[in-house]
């Protein structure tokens, strides 16, 4: 019976592990939407970084999943704290700079933020800018609303690696 008890403990403490490094560190998350086209498609399944955030800030351009309103959102990070945000003939303005995008991405309507991004908000967008709800429409997002950042696909198979 001893025996048995220690067994069971064991695996006890193996799922105990796994659940907390689902709930702090890692986890599976798919991608809802063409929003993301030709970076990341609808049903990939991706890994959700819960962790990296907590060591260092939020870089421009990473992808990142936001819970807005209990959705799940995957976008990119466009503007940080302190930026003013522009997009004028397809191309992209942080405080009146030009900045080149290196990933692909659709065409991007005009748009200018009507304001500075305050402290711990961020601008972000879907690379498939004509089909994508993002900061255009739904405003800034809120640092804490920044689930964390994903850029690894698992499936399908013939997707997997690193997306930039």
């Amino acid at each position: 019976m001893n025996e048995k008890i220690k067994e069971l403990i064991g695996y006890i403490i193996v799922i105990i592990v796994v659940l907390l490094i689902k709930q702090f560190v890692v986890t599976p998350i798919r991608v809802n939407g063409n929003s993301m086209n030709n970076t990341l498609y609808n049903k990939d399944i991706m890994i959700l970084d819960k962790i990296s955030y907590r060591f260092r800030k939020i870089k421009r351009f990473e992808i990142v999943v936001v819970k807005k309103n209990r959705e799940y959102l995957i976008k990119r990070v466009i503007g940080l704290p302190g930026d003013k945000v522009e997009y004028k003939d397809n191309k992209l303005y942080i405080n009146d700079k030009e900045i080149k995008e290196n990933f692909d991405h659709k065409e991007t309507s005009d748009y200018i933020l009507p304001e500075v991004i305050p402290e711990n908000y961020y601008f972000v967008v879907g690379d498939n800018r004509p089909d994508s709800l993002d900061s255009r429409y739904i405003g800034l997002i809120k640092k804490d609303e920044i689930l964390g950042k994903t850029n690894l696909v698992l499936f399908p198979f013939n997707r997997f690696g690193i997306k930039k």
